[in-house]
């Protein structure tokens, strides 16, 4: 199984959410669980991918700025996005990209 998202032929679009997490851990692994399940249900939800080390790296795909916009808006979304800024992060960016192109490589058929 990949880690990284099989998406669809472009253009589609991404949200990159780079961010530095605060001291405080209490209900983030809950919350960002949540999230994760609450945004495959979005409709034009593509995909994700996340790594985390001094700083986080959450990449989603979309089919288009709407379904973006649909799940910023999305109530839920809305009250984590409220309890980051209050205790999770001490600093975030998000970025939003259309995709134009894409190319990839895996070694499945290495011996």
């Amino acid at each position: 199984m990949s880690l990284i998202c099989n998406t669809p032929k472009p253009p589609y679009y991404a949200v990159i959410f780079t961010s530095v997490r605060s001291s405080i851990e209490d209900g983030y692994a809950d919350m960002a669980n949540h999230m994760m399940k609450l945004a495959a249900q979005q409709p034009g939800f593509l995909g994700v991918e996340s790594a985390r080390e001094s700083i986080g790296i959450t990449v989603s795909y979309w089919e288009s700025l709407q379904a973006i916009k649909d799940w910023k808006n999305n109530q839920n979304h809305m009250q984590a996005q409220q309890l980051g800024k209050e205790k999770w992060y001490s600093e975030y960016t998000t970025r939003i990209v259309r995709v134009e192109k894409e190319y990839s490589f895996n070694d499945e058929g290495r011996p």
